[in-house]
């Protein structure tokens, strides 16, 4: 039984028969489908198993990849490599704080406004102390000026002068030859032994001892 033209819808008969892109055609059928141009097997294109001439085939864009099983195989070890570098990156870095975030606008606002936040709570703290009368960096104690021990024969303290002096700051004696006080402590029969250092006696717990000149005041 003779087929039909994909054209006409007419029987071809095998002396005007072209077998193209899986149908059968007249030879005058056989033409584009653009500009009807008659094509032969030597110039014509087919597209969607439709004839074309060269003027008139389509263009076609293609805007996605086929998901054939080696770009479905390709895609998932990129996704697996994806995963790899960031798991080695994240390892890296770990603990190391975020010193690479980008400095945008909005970064730039944030760190901005938490300095403001750290300067007022700085400034309440310090507010604070002033009125609770604990000291502050300028109220805190001078350091002792290092002592230079005497020759041996001026080890004795010389005889008392009667000399009171007032305790402005705690001292804590750091060797067996010093006396230790607390602020507001009079200090009695205080002799002068060099620029740094005196010799006296505490009124409160009755020792005796070397004292730093600058932690009393005289009275």
């Amino acid at each position: 039984m003779n087929p039909q033209c994909a054209r006409c819808n007419l029987v071809v008969y095998p002396t005007e028969k072209v077998n193209c892109l899986d149908k059968y055609w007249h030879k005058g059928c056989f033409s584009c489908e653009s500009c009807k141009m008659t094509l032969n097997m030597k110039n014509y294109k087919g597209f969607e198993k439709r004839p074309y001439c060269n003027a008139h085939y389509p263009k076609t864009n293609f805007t996605c990849v086929a998901d054939t099983p080696e770009n479905l195989r390709l895609k998932q070890q990129s996704k697996m490599q994806s995963t790899v570098l960031y798991k080695e990156d994240f390892e890296k870095n770990k603990g190391k704080g975020f010193s690479a975030v980008a400095d945008t606008p909005e970064m730039q606002r944030i760190k901005k406004t938490q300095n403001q936040i750290s300067n007022i709570k700085y400034h309440e703290e310090f507010e604070k102390r002033k009125q609770g009368g604990e000291p502050t960096l300028q109220q805190k104690p001078p350091s002792p000026v290092p002592y230079q021990a005497p020759e041996p024969a001026a080890a004795a303290p010389p005889p008392s002068t009667g000399k009171r002096f007032k305790a402005v700051y705690d001292y804590a004696a750091a060797d067996e030859d010093e006396v230790s006080f607390l602020d507001g402590d009079v200090i009695a029969d205080v002799q002068q032994i060099d620029e740094g250092w005196m010799y006296g006696r505490v009124e409160r717990t009755g020792l005796a001892g070397m004292l730093p000149a600058n932690y009393v005041e005289a009275m």
